[in-house]
């Protein structure tokens, strides 16, 4: 008891470990990026410093011109996970959040060319904005949501979770056969189109349709300072 004290899932970002994001998962985004759908998910990591709860600063890493905002679900693990089946994935949710998945674009851009990594593009720190933990039972169907939002109050970024090409089940199962997830871990499930460039001391804002307590923070775009 006394380390289910110390790490409630309700903090999941000041414990879990692992960020698991899956690329190109909404067909109107796949289609903006002039990218082409896969047969299998794309996954990349991000590291546990880029969680950045409600009321932190987005940060601009000084080597991008270009940092993009990508509107996201993600699920959180309630439980160890490994090889599970996609029959059996759900039970192992312990609730869900909105994540940003912040992207250097042109760093992206670069890395694509090359053929290399999205590591500098992707995982970066405060490359994560986190909203408040929702608990499974808020949300009965993660696949009837409407994602939203906005830069300086207008719309960016509108789409639902029942366009997703993989669904939650899939993508848990699917992730598990290749590394272990555990309690407090994440799965970003990718973002639908809409995808657009943020500034400095520009705000954003981001929500679920219908859930009110991770429909509020606003927040600032600031220069990373070393």
């Amino acid at each position: 008891a006394g380390m289910a004290a110390t790490r409630p899932l309700s903090r999941f970002w000041e414990w879990g470990k692992n960020i698991v994001c899956v690329g190109r998962n909404y067909a109107d985004h796949v289609r903006e990026m002039q990218s082409a759908a896969l047969s299998e998910p794309v996954l990349f990591l991000k590291p546990s410093t880029a969680y950045a709860p409600e009321g932190s600063p987005v940060l601009v890493p000084a080597y991008t011109c270009n940092l993009h905002h990508e509107l996201e679900l993600a699920v959180v693990m309630g439980k160890r996970c490994c090889a599970v089946p996609e029959a059996a994935a759900m039970g192992y949710v312990a609730g869900y959040a909105l994540c940003l998945d912040m992207t250097a674009r042109d760093v992206q851009d670069e890395c694509k060319k090359k053929g290399l990594p999205w590591t500098l593009a992707k995982s970066f720190t405060a490359s994560c904005p986190v909203s408040a933990f929702v608990p499974k039972e808020k949300i009965p169907d993660p696949h009837n949501l409407k994602l939203w939002l906005k830069v300086n109050g207008e719309l960016r970024q509108e789409g639902e979770t029942s366009s997703m090409i993989f669904s939650i089940p899939y993508i848990i199962s699917y992730v598990s056969k290749i590394m272990t997830l555990e309690e407090g871990d994440v799965i970003l499930t990718g973002t639908p189109k809409g995808v657009g460039p943020v500034k400095e001391n520009d705000e954003i804002q981001a929500g679920i349709h219908g859930v009110p307590k991770v429909s509020s923070a606003t927040l600032p775009v600031r220069l990373q300072e070393w």
